[in-house]
């Protein structure tokens, strides 16, 4: 798609070189920057892009969330609209995913507390003996999925970077932890033999057939366990690595027109490219914030399905 490129998929997968801009390539005389190897353990690896993306997208959860959680501190709200916005979206993910799916969804105002609406509240009221809402201790796992994949999937809209979760390989590690969770949380809950007791639901049949369906449908329900988590890395996968594709695609046709015998054409084809390629960067950041949600609502529904009796 780019000169000096086979591979036209090359701005959406892994490797070990970021490409720089041009006024860079000028200063350093450089087009890439190589990444190095590390030796880990006596095993040479090589790091990549998206290794060091992911990195980054680690780093900037950890950052704003810990300095939203040092503004909200001591039961202080949040201010200003940088703060505020990362705080509504955690309490959108909170309120609106957790607690309806692994518990029932209760307003703080029954309980006379009159605050409805800051993180800080659940802290204010700990000392409670009843906690109205025990499923809040998973909101944690599902608020890191949810703005780590979003992170990774905002990266890919800075020039020269990319969407870690454009590769099968991060979204299949993703897709592992949150099925690890629905295992851990299941023992939690139900024990281990009951987790996986639980995968098997009620037969009305007698004994002997009991004795013929229910090795079949614990395979089929273990089967369907690792399938429901492989469609979640596929998924998060495919959205993000289409829509860089049909971006670069639609800028390729830029390239493309000067190496015809109708140049003239360019004008008229470069116009067209980079508008479409605006409309798709538009639909992309859309995708980038629906995508980070499906995934983290998907994951909490496998958690509540595998920690929940039938």
């Amino acid at each position: 798609m780019s000169a000096g490129h086979n591979d036209p998929f090359h701005h959406v997968r892994d490797s070990a070189t970021f490409e720089l801009p041009q006024f860079i390539v000028n200063m350093v005389g450089e087009s890439a920057l190589t990444l190095p190897k590390v030796d880990l353990f006596g095993y040479e690896l090589q790091l990549t892009k998206f290794m060091v993306l992911q990195v980054v997208a680690g780093l900037l959860t950890l950052f704003i969330f810990r300095g939203l959680a040092s503004h909200i501190a001591g039961g202080k709200p949040a201010r200003g609209v940088w703060w505020n916005f990362w705080e509504m979206l955690a309490l959108y993910i909170r309120d609106n995913v957790v607690r309806p799916t692994l518990g029932g969804h209760h307003d703080h105002d029954e309980h006379g507390d009159g605050h409805e609406g800051h993180l800080e509240d659940d802290n204010a009221h700990a000392h409670c003996v009843t906690d109205p809402h025990p499923e809040d201790k998973y909101a944690p796992f599902v608020w890191t999925c949810f703005f780590y994949v979003l992170f990774c999937n905002l990266l890919g809209a800075v020039p020269y970077l990319g969407s870690p979760t454009g590769s099968i390989n991060v979204t299949g590690a993703l897709a592992v932890i949150a099925m690890s969770a629905t295992i851990i949380v299941g023992s939690m809950q139900l024990g281990v033999v009951g987790f996986w007791k639980n995968l098997i639901p009620p037969l009305d049949a007698p004994p002997a057939l009991k004795i013929m369906l229910v090795p079949m449908m614990f395979v089929i329900e273990v089967l369907g366990l690792l399938i429901k988590h492989g469609v979640l890395a596929v998924r998060l996968y495919a959205n993000i690595m289409g829509g860089h594709t049909v971006i670069g695609v639609m800028l390729g046709f830029i390239a493309l027109i000067l190496h015809t015998d109708t140049p003239g054409l360019w004008w008229l084809v470069a116009p067209a490219s980079i508008a479409g390629q605006v409309g798709i960067g538009l639909l992309e950041l859309f995708v980038a914030f629906l995508q980070a949600y499906v995934f983290a609502f998907l994951a909490t529904i496998f958690i509540g399905m595998g920690s929940h009796p039938h």
